[in-house]
């Protein structure tokens, strides 16, 4: 069950991520995040019901929460036109829990595939701290596009893997994975930067904040 809600996380990753370049309109990927928000609220909630007190089983549900929450914060923001600061400030604690959750798996699980996995996570939930919580705007293309990659590498892709029997080695699989970041990661540096037209104007995606809060307004 948990590996179906893995497929999914890549489809509202990949949209999310189209959104942050501009290719998709933010409050048109509103109701993808609120559908798989849902999914990875329902899914651990069932998967530790039906743990029969198993930690390992409960330990493993648990950090679905943190994107199930993270993709209803960011559908209800979207729709609702809030502020981003507060879905930033709680990918801060995303990207910290999933080193946790990295180490978990690394250590005490055995599985370094899902250990790098982790990791590529605290990566992106970082930058969506930087972006959306401490407002770099600068960063906004870039974290867009590693955004979509990690929706493909790190979820729809295992996933999918996992769902056909497919899934080569753990190992294997970590070695693959953790090259293919640092290479991709950082050739999108230079590639993602703002450029000038000819015309002088800028080409930035813009964060999807709608308007300010009404305090701010009366001023």
């Amino acid at each position: 069950m948990g590996t179906v809600g893995l497929f999914y996380v890549g489809v509202v990753l990949f949209i999310n991520g189209l959104m942050l370049v501009g290719l998709v309109d933010a409050k048109a990927a509103a109701p993808l995040n609120l559908f798989v928000g849902g999914l990875q609220v329902v899914t651990p909630t069932y998967l530790i019901f039906t743990a029969n007190g198993d930690p390992a089983r409960i330990l493993a549900a648990s950090g679905l929460y943190l994107f199930g929450f993270t993709y209803l914060y960011v559908g209800i923001g979207l729709l609702a036109g809030l502020d981003t600061t507060g879905v930033g400030y709680f990918s801060l604690f995303v990207a910290i829990a999933a080193l946790g959750y990295s180490w978990v798996n690394f250590s005490l699980v055995g599985d370094p595939a899902f250990g790098v996995i982790w990791i590529f996570w605290a990566f992106l939930w970082a930058l969506f701290f930087v972006l959306l919580g401490l407002k770099h705007e600068g960063l906004t293309r870039y974290t867009g596009w590693v955004t979509a990659i990690e929706g493909w590498v790190t979820a729809a892709i295992p996933a999918f893997l996992l769902l056909t029997g497919l899934f080569p080695a753990p190992a294997t699989y970590a070695i693959a994975l953790g090259a293919f970041g640092v290479v991709v990661f950082i050739a999108l540096i230079p590639m993602t930067r703002h450029h000038e037209p000819r015309g002088g104007t800028p080409t930035k995606p813009r964060v999807p904040t709608y308007r300010r809060p009404a305090a701010e307004q009366k001023g």
